[in-house]
């Protein structure tokens, strides 16, 4: 038997190819499939940074398959949390989402040395969320 995820959270940054690619990572490996976890960028990159990948990879996590993917309404509209990294105003906004909004250093043009960090504090955030969404889920 299968049990709906706990909740479903958006990650969104504007080329979707370092932030929020890292920060859905670590929310899958870390939630499984507890959470859906989507990520999408405002104006999307070719391709995920690879600094990200190599620093993603470094803590046992492969975002090497992932693709940036464009902003949708629709993908807005199917999360519980909408967690924005430096999109701007191109996020529309919903009622009953909750809207965060994680003021991160942009990977990129960094080397994977400027990327650790960046990697750590989404890491320390993530488990924040997943503890929140637990307490959401006992109260």
């Amino acid at each position: 038997m299968t049990t709906a995820p706990l909740a479903s959270v958006l990650f969104v940054c504007v080329h979707n190819a370092g932030r929020s690619q890292m920060a859905a990572g670590f929310l899958h490996h870390l939630a499984g499939d507890r959470v859906e976890v989507r990520s999408a960028g405002s104006i999307p990159g070719d391709e995920v940074n690879p600094a990200a990948v190599e620093a993603m990879s470094e803590v046992g996590v492969d975002i090497s398959g992932q693709k940036p993917k464009v902003l949708t309404t629709e993908a807005v509209q199917a999360s519980d949390y909408v967690i924005t990294m430096g999109c701007g105003d191109a996020c529309p906004v919903f009622p009953g989402k909750k809207y965060l909004d994680w003021a991160l250093k942009d990977p990129a043009g960094q080397g994977v040395e400027a990327v650790r960090p960046i990697r750590d504090e989404i890491k320390d955030l993530i488990e924040g969320l997943i503890a929140e969404i637990d307490a959401q889920q006992e109260a």
